[in-house]
């Protein structure tokens, strides 16, 4: 796996966290305010940005829709959705202030994205008004896919992932009742010639009540999500365990630091085992690439390790503002690949089509998705039936290019 590191035996770590954290808080409620428009609007144009502090949120950007939604609101129940549901936690929906400063998308952004280059030049050859969609931005976005685990993913964001689920979870079902709505997760797996073998540490940071001992705390969450997330056999006699290094983590949330939507871009994707673009993906409707090419990028490169062209893929896709058709595409298979990678090449080119109108169809973006999407990862999300973790189009690949 040469980019992450040419070693027999090497480390690699991931980390997540849960949506009580201030940076996933803020992609939540910009995401819950996507999803309303959506509801009623699903053409609309959503562009938010998210910053929560000590009693304070702000929501920015720029919004163009034919519907009306209450942002501040949609803000106040979210933030309570969550978790933050009393001013002793230092931060709760009822009595926190909302800021709202919106705008319409640009005119000149919107006449690349409402009528593209290719549209504009040569309309005679576009005759369907969503694939003449031009692209919301320039930019590069990143898919990436591998054998690891059974959701094709990376082995330590994958279990790093389950970890902050779980953690939410015996916080809100009351099993560990303790547990605030902050945390942190990260684990450290130990490599021999590529393939995981071992988790070497675990690391969980947990926002808690006063009153609970760090005895308690620890037993607890080594019982109640350690062990129940992380495979036994994965675990060793070695194994590092760490739960609140610090000793103490009773202030939490954005009232302990300050949130901001997009700053956990690794945590959305694949935990830092592959490059990334730089484009975040809450709070943006699907005509931003950002978002949808990274999800088709996603898509086509799992497809193709599913149809055992590769055992691990990473597929980049480039775009101009305004243009639907992307400036380059790009697959790379680490040295795994069983075919060519001029022929693999040529069935991307044949079987999937990146134009942002494109993919808004083939993979229905247009709906109210995301919410659940704003923590816990974008891909190998083995709770939700996410249109892009599809492996569809493998047996497709494999009629027209039989291994």
């Amino acid at each position: 796996m040469s980019i992450v590191s040419p070693q027999a035996s090497y480390l690699f770590t991931s980390e997540s966290v849960t949506e009580g954290h201030p940076d996933k808080l803020a992609d939540r409620i910009a995401d819950t305010i996507l999803d309303t428009i959506l509801m009623d609007d699903p053409p609309a144009r959503v562009a938010v940005e998210v910053l929560v502090s000590t009693g304070l949120v702000i929501v920015a950007g720029q919004i163009t829709t034919k519907t009306y939604v209450d942002i501040p609101g949609i803000t106040r129940r979210t933030i309570n959705s969550v978790g933050y549901t009393r001013a002793k936690y230092g931060f709760d929906g009822d009595n926190v202030g909302v800021m709202v400063s919106i705008e319409e998308q640009s005119r000149d952004i919107a006449r690349g994205v409402d009528k593209s280059l290719e549209a504009r030049t040569h309309p005679e050859e576009l005759t369907n008004d969503l694939l003449a969609l031009g692209a919301g931005d320039q930019g590069i976005m990143f898919g990436y896919a591998c054998l690891e685990t059974e959701m094709l993913m990376p082995m330590p964001i994958y279990l790093a992932h389950k970890l902050a689920r779980r953690l939410a979870f015996v916080r809100k079902e009351k099993i560990l009742d303790f547990l605030r709505p902050d945390g942190k997760t990260q684990v450290t797996v130990r490599y021999e010639h590529g393939k995981p073998v071992s988790v070497e540490h675990v690391l969980i940071s947990a926002q808690h009540s006063p009153e609970v001992s760090p005895t308690k705390l620890k037993e607890g969450i080594l019982e109640e999500v350690v062990r129940k997330t992380i495979p036994a056999e994965m675990l060793h006699s070695h194994t590092q365990f760490l739960v609140n290094p610090t000793g103490r983590f009773v202030q939490g949330g954005p009232s302990a630091d300050t949130g901001l939507s997009g700053r956990k871009i690794i945590v959305d994707t694949y935990g830092g085992y592959c490059r990334h673009g730089g484009g975040s993906f809450s709070g943006k409707d699907p005509t931003k690439v950002d978002r949808s090419a990274s999800y088709y990028a996603r898509y086509i490169a799992k497809n193709l390790v599913s149809a055992g062209y590769c055992q691990e893929c990473e597929v980049q896709i480039s775009y101009a503002i305004g243009v639907a058709k992307p400036t380059s595409i790009h697959i790379e298979a680490f040295g795994t690949h069983r075919l060519p990678m001029e022929r693999i090449q040529k069935l991307v080119n044949d079987h999937f089509d990146p134009r942002p109108g494109a993919i808004i169809r083939e993979l229905n973006l247009r709906q109210p998705i995301y919410t659940p999407l704003s923590a816990y990862g974008h891909f190998g999300r083995d709770d939700l039936d996410l249109p892009w973790e599809s492996t569809d189009k493998a047996e497709e690949l494999l009629e027209d290019c039989p291994l």
